[in-house]
Order: C-alpha cells, then sequence, then structure tokens
C-alpha cells in the first residue's frame, strides 16, 4: 500500500505563487510609489508591447491635404508626406530576490519562507521604483543602457528616437521635432521651430515668483497649440516648487485632490497641476503633455521572474591576474524580476523644459 506524502515546498515553487499573486500589486506599486511614474501610468501612457526589434512610435510632424471646392470642381490628389516614425531601442532593467543560506536555514517553515519572501520582493519593489524614478530624470549619469531619461526627449537639440533636429532652423519637418526649452542661467533658450528665445523683459536671475511666472507661461504657450492641447502635468524640484508656492497667495492655493491624497503634493497652474518630484535635478521643471509621452513595456518582460538559482551554485572564469580557470560559489539563491522597455515621445513640441533657474527671496 503506497501511502500519500506532502511534498515540502520549494524556493521556486513559492516565488511563482508568491509573485503570481503579487504582480499586478507589484506594477501598481512600482508605477505608484514615484509621482512622475504615477503620472505614466493614470495617463494610460504604460503601454504593453508584443515585440519588434526596437519600439517604434508613428509620428505626425506635418499636416495633411485639405481644402475647398466647388460643384464639379476636379480635386487634384497630390502625395501627402508629415508621417514619419520615430524609432527607440529597447532597455533592461533588472532586480534581485536574494536568500542566503543562512536566512533559508532560519526560515525553513512554509509561513517562514512566505514572509521572507513577500520582504524580499518588497524590497524589489522599492528598488524598482527609485531607479525608474532616477532614470526618468536622467540622474545616474550617462548611462547608455538605462532606459532614455525624459530630460533628453524634451529637448530642443538632443537625437530622440533617432531623429535629430537640425541645428539651424529650417522649413524641414524634422525641425519641429523639438520641445521649447529655456536655460535661465544663461537666459536663453530655443523655441518649437528653432527660434531663439531670451529672458523676458524685466526679468533677471535669481528668479522671485511673479519672474518664476512670467517664465512659465512663456513656456507653457510655447508648446500649446491655443486650445485644449498643451501641457496637463508639470513636475518640478525642490526649490521650484518652493519658489512657486511662496508667489501664491492663500486664498489662490490651490491643488489637485485626487493627487494630493495619494500623497503627491501639488499646486495648480492654469488648471494645471505642478508636482514637487524629489528626483528632479535643481532648478529644472518639465511639462508634459500625456498625448505624446509614454513607457513602452515588452508584454513578456514585465515583471517577469525567473527561478531561483541553485543554493552554492558556482561558475568558473578566468581573470588577468588569475589566467587558470578560479571557482566561485555563492551561499545564497538568486532570482531576477527583469523588465524590458523605454520611454517614448512622438511630438516634443508639446512638452516643454526650464533649468537652470535659481531663486531670490
Amino acid at each position: 500500500m503506497t501511502l500519500a506524502t506532502n511534498a515540502p515546498p520549494t524556493w521556486d515553487t513559492l516565488l511563482t505563487t508568491t509573485l503570481n499573486n503579487y504582480r499586478k500589486t507589484l506594477t501598481d506599486n512600482v508605477f505608484g510609489g514615484r509621482v512622475l511614474l504615477d503620472y505614466l501610468q493614470s495617463k494610460g501612457r504604460v503601454r504593453m508591447v508584443d515585440g519588434g526589434m526596437n519600439i517604434v512610435e508613428p509620428l505626425l510632424l506635418g499636416p495633411g491635404e485639405a481644402d475647398s471646392y466647388s460643384q464639379w470642381q476636379q480635386i487634384v490628389v497630390n502625395p501627402v508626406g508629415g508621417i514619419s516614425a520615430a524609432v527607440f531601442p529597447w532597455k533592461q532593467i533588472y532586480a534581485t530576490i536574494i536568500i542566503s543560506g543562512l536566512e533559508e536555514a532560519q526560515n525553513n517553515g512554509k509561513e517562514q519562507m512566505i514572509n521572507l519572501l513577500e520582504t524580499k520582493v518588497m524590497q524589489a519593489e522599492e528598488s524598482l521604483k527609485g531607479i525608474l524614478s532616477l532614470m526618468l530624470w536622467g540622474r545616474r549619469g550617462a548611462n547608455v543602457k538605462d532606459f532614455d531619461p525624459l530630460t533628453n526627449l524634451v529637448d530642443a537639440t538632443l537625437i530622440a528616437g533617432g531623429i535629430t533636429p537640425p541645428a539651424v532652423a529650417d522649413a524641414t519637418m524634422e525641425n519641429l521635432w523639438r520641445s521649447p526649452t529655456f536655460n535661465v542661467a544663461t537666459g536663453t533658450g530655443i523655441g518649437p521651430k528653432g527660434e531663439a528665445l531670451a529672458m523676458p523683459t524685466g526679468v533677471t536671475a535669481p528668479l522671485n515668483g511673479q519672474e518664476l511666472e512670467s517664465i512659465l507661461r512663456k513656456m507653457f504657450m510655447l508648446a500649446s497649440d491655443g486650445g485644449k492641447d498643451h501641457v496637463d502635468a508639470i513636475f518640478a524640484s525642490g526649490d521650484w516648487f518652493e519658489a512657486y508656492e511662496a508667489s501664491l497667495t492663500p486664498q489662490v492655493r490651490y491643488t489637485d485632490t485626487s493627487k494630493a491624497n495619494l500623497g503627491f503634493q501639488n499646486l495648480m497652474f492654469k488648471n494645471v497641476p505642478i508636482y514637487w518630484d524629489p528626483d528632479a535635478p535643481a532648478g529644472t521643471a518639465l511639462g508634459l503633455n500625456s498625448k505624446y509621452i509614454g513607457l513602452a513595456i515588452h508584454s513578456d518582460r514585465n515583471f517577469e521572474q525567473s527561478p531561483f538559482t541553485g543554493n552554492l551554485s558556482g561558475s568558473t572564469a578566468s581573470t588577468a591576474t588569475s589566467p587558470s580557470p578560479a571557482a566561485t560559489a555563492l551561499d545564497a539563491r538568486v532570482s531576477f524580476i527583469t523588465t524590458y522597455g523605454n520611454t517614448t515621445v512622438r511630438e516634443r513640441r508639446r512638452h516643454f523644459k526650464i533649468t537652470g533657474a535659481t531663486f531670490g527671496p
């Protein structure tokens, strides 16, 4: 007679179960834990992509053909340009879940294993949200493996999606592939058509509250079509946010309460929220239009976990000082959470960037 046995749980089995139950929470927490990531997700701008060699964003860089016509008039159809595509490479990020041999020995019961794994997954979650937010602001140096910083996509001269704005303003469609930018420290900037921008009349750095609003109004207008198509959020460094808040009277200090209730401090400008982002570089503000900017994530690598390596798994490798292969081993199990994706932009002129701002009393 064969007796039924209960197989002891394995780390891989428990990790799979834990992450399957927690995956949506992990994704929501990663994108909901930093104000810029929350903005992209809440606006529906984190999208899944099935694959491809690159991430392709169709662009509308110019108008089509339209005109009036009379009865029986022959309509001449001409080729229509103005549509192109920006191409963004896939980038890869990871976080590790590491269980040391000692932790394994100390947590060898099922409930203890589950509790430890949940803590490790939360640790990986915090690491992912922190590194993603820093990448979006370009705060990790010139690391070509990182997601493209939004501070590079929202720019007047840098390459984005494989397209370079011309050095001199001209009539080509590529000339529109630029964001209005302004450097307060130098008092100069570039408009959406390549035109030079100067400091508004009477404005000098360091800025007071009124001067800050003067620059903000100018950049807001340049990134707008004069109607509803304008930036729908502004993200600013702490000094920016403090200076703007100080310029307001208590009677007009309005906020977006839905985001304030989530813990994201904000103030309103032209019915658009200005958010304080602790990861933003000092003196910097980004005005974003969610219709034209986002994150693409590979559908097969959306915070996907790998099995644990075996404990005391080893490898051999040669080094410059030891040409003979040397064995290495780790008294731990390691699993990886990996994501493939990148930031994308489809119309640069609908965003703006202000840098180099300093503020006086």
